[in-house]
């Protein structure tokens, strides 16, 4: 469990978001239209800011919405953003409008996860990328980042493993250099440490695309992610929909014929 912020932690916490972001005080101060002095103060705990100063400076940092609320914690005031589970009746309107988005991407694969990569909700699709997966990654949480390339999951299946491998671990290293979660570093160990090789050299290709095995044909996809530009809940800030489109012809014949045949 993550101990709650107190007063004396937005300090550190400012230099930590400041640093991550490679930003000198000077910087920080000339985007945030305050002065070095200031931000200095602040850091060294001189200086204790306003409610509208923490947002400023978390906006100006791009600080996703969770960790501004840690950052508000430890200025000591409440937190501005709440997470509201999907189940709140309050978020219909959200999980209506992603049952749609994956409903349009069938019989195309897609799939809504969290922040953690941990599985939300999925449409009939993604049964073609789950089929002959192991029983125990596929219990709940379903972390599909681990499916894909763990040994009992679809990496046997991926023809490009080692280049899909390296895409995937790409992703999430540049998602714990924006946010520094621990978890995110935990995950991105784990799948470090799974067999697969590494990709080298150049590629021609203008996206890197999951070649997979399904019913002894080669299906050949490219992944797009959609997300809530305009989320004020962090849960819904931390949602993204993930679809995997044809990347070649032979494959969009093949969904096709899947989408005839109503699979």
């Amino acid at each position: 469990m993550t101990a709650t912020p107190t007063r004396s932690t937005f300090g550190p916490l400012l230099r930590q978001w400041r640093t991550r972001r490679r930003l000198s005080q000077l910087d920080l101060a000339v985007e945030s239209d305050v002065s070095a002095r200031h931000i200095s103060f602040l850091e060294t705990g001189r200086s204790q800011p306003s409610r509208e100063m923490v947002l400023r400076l978390a906006t100006q940092l791009d600080v996703p919405l969770r960790e501004r609320n840690q950052l508000l914690l430890g200025a000591g005031y409440a937190p501005e953003y709440r997470a509201r589970s999907l189940d709140d009746p309050e978020m219909a309107p959200v999980r209506a409008a992603v049952d749609a988005v994956l409903r349009a991407h069938a019989p195309h694969p897609a799939l809504a996860v969290d922040r953690y990569w941990d599985l939300v909700s999925a449409n009939a699709g993604v049964d073609l990328l789950t089929r002959g997966v192991a029983a125990h990654l596929l219990e709940p949480p379903v972390n599909v980042l681990r499916l894909s390339l763990h040994p009992d999951g679809l990496a046997g299946r991926i023809r490009n493993l080692a280049e899909w491998r390296g895409h995937v671990l790409g992703r999430l290293a540049r998602e714990l250099a924006v946010t520094g979660d621990p978890r995110t570093r935990a995950l991105l160990h784990e799948l470090a440490a799974l067999p697969g090789g590494r990709s080298h050299g150049a590629t021609n290709a203008v996206a890197v695309p999951l070649r997979l095995e399904a019913g002894g044909r080669e299906l050949a996809f490219l992944s797009t992610v959609t997300t809530f530009g305009t989320a004020v809940d962090v849960t819904l800030a931390e949602l993204s929909i993930e679809a995997f489109l044809p990347a070649d012809a032979a494959t969009a014949e093949v969904m096709a014929a899947l989408a005839a045949d109503g699979r």
